[in-house]
């Protein structure tokens, strides 16, 4: 039976340390679905047509992830796609409550779907998206924070650069 792993989010933007994850998660899984949420309570600097290609250009070198949009509830959808996880990034101990209190209630509603918490790599601790926002808007250097999909949007959003 194959084992698929989602990997819920806004990606507003998609950065390094989502693509971190994306990466280390198919080494335990067959086929990670990045499904990207609408995000209704913040106001995303990306429309969901633009955070896709920004994304579908960052993992087009990985076969077995596929890139989706979900609305609703995450257990449904994962229930819908046949999943076995959902894949949650712990950045700091700040993460934690937060993150902790989400997988116990998707537990409550599915018993069958387990939480999967990943550390990022040393070098994306500290990476959030907003702080890559952050950057770009203030003209500040995020080559090395996105991949190079996404660092073009930045640009083409705060500077008008690159078009």
């Amino acid at each position: 039976m194959k084992k698929t792993a989602i990997y819920p989010g806004t990606f507003d933007p998609f950065t390094n340390g989502h693509l971190d994850l994306v990466r280390r998660s198919l080494r335990t899984f067959d086929e990670v679905i990045v499904a990207v949420a609408p995000s209704l309570k913040k106001e995303p600097l990306f429309t969901i047509e633009e955070r896709f290609a920004m994304i579908r250009s960052s993992l087009k070198n990985y076969r077995r992830v596929r890139l989706e949009s979900f609305e609703g509830l995450l257990v449904e959808y994962v229930k819908r796609k046949k999943g076995i996880a959902i894949i949650r990034g712990l950045r700091a101990v700040s993460d934690f409550e937060y993150e902790l209190q989400m997988a116990l209630m998707n537990r409550r509603l599915n018993p069958q779907i387990e939480t999967v918490f990943m550390m990022p790599s040393e070098e994306y601790s500290y990476l959030t998206a907003t702080i890559v926002k952050e950057i770009a808007s203030l003209g500040g250097p995020v080559k090395d924070l996105v991949p190079q999909p996404v660092e073009r949007e930045l640009k083409k959003k705060f500077t008008g650069c690159c078009k």
